[in-house]
């Protein structure tokens, strides 16, 4: 069994994400059983979806829920209170003048009450409004936000199982044993997708350069920054030929030539 064309492809992607039928499960399970290479493979997969999984999660908006009890709160006071009422008090002695007079004055004074009160309403009711229109903004933001990372998941998947594109594995290197990148490349369009999994953080003035390694001599393919939010980074096109690939840490902005003696990861095609 050639290893190296079942896992290109596509088929590992597919069992971690569930898209296989039970029959095809079962197959992937028994294969990895047998060969440590697939499963140390299925393994890397399961990660490099967790690492997704985290990167795709979006909080709430800071104090929602303050708000939202505090609104909550606001309207059930409000309901509960009932229009203020003056009780009026006349005496017999009172000529039908006075009477009169009193009774304007109650009158008046309780319109003026009522207008406060409404008002002070309408002013609740606008700050209410302003703080749902706020609320609103940033759910459409976060809206916004999540579709664009579902779009960038959808077009990893898409390239993660076209068989067109050859899954080049960057374990680490003396200098980063723990690192690991993988490299998505389809020679015949020379499109070149870099998968960060695992790459320390680097000081201001510093990047990461991917190299690819064709007829024995280095070829730029551009340079990148570990914390990346988008889940495959596109790189610079490399054409036919390409016999390995590798990461090293050059100044921001990119050498002409590899910093050897820094390489994180390599990787062969």
């Amino acid at each position: 069994m050639n290893i190296e064309e079942y896992i290109s492809t596509g088929i590992l992607e597919a069992y971690v994400m569930d898209q296989l039928s039970p029959a095809e499960r079962t197959e992937v399970e028994n294969t990895a059983a047998k060969h440590p290479e697939i499963m140390e493979e299925l393994n890397k997969i399961e990660l490099s979806m967790e690492a997704l999984a985290f990167a795709s999660a979006v909080a709430p908006p800071k104090g929602a829920k303050e708000k939202l009890l505090a609104q909550i709160k606001t309207q059930k006071s409000e309901t509960e209170k009932e229009t203020p009422v003056i009780a009026m008090q006349t005496k017999e002695s009172f000529g039908f003048l006075k009477y009169a007079a009193a009774a304007s004055v109650i009158m008046a004074l309780g319109s003026a009450v009522m207008a406060f009160t409404y008002w002070k309403k309408w002013q609740g009711a606008e700050d209410r409004l302003s703080d749902m229109i706020a609320q609103n903004q940033q759910f459409a933001e976060n809206y916004n936000q999540v579709n664009q990372q579902l779009d960038n998941i959808q077009n990893a998947v898409t390239i993660m199982n076209n068989t067109s594109y050859k899954r080049v594995v960057m374990n680490g290197t003396d200098n980063s044993p723990n690192s690991l990148a993988t490299v998505y490349w389809n020679e015949a369009t020379a499109d070149v997708y870099l998968s960060i999994q695992n790459l320390k953080e680097l000081s201001q003035d510093q990047q990461y350069q991917l190299w690819a390694i064709i007829d024995g001599k280095p070829v730029d393919a551009g340079v990148f920054d570990p914390n990346n939010s988008t889940y495959l980074v596109q790189m610079k096109n490399i054409g036919p030929n390409a016999a390995a690939f590798a990461v090293t840490i050059e100044p921001r902005g990119g050498s002409v030539n590899p910093s050897l003696e820094t390489m994180q990861v390599v990787g062969n095609v």
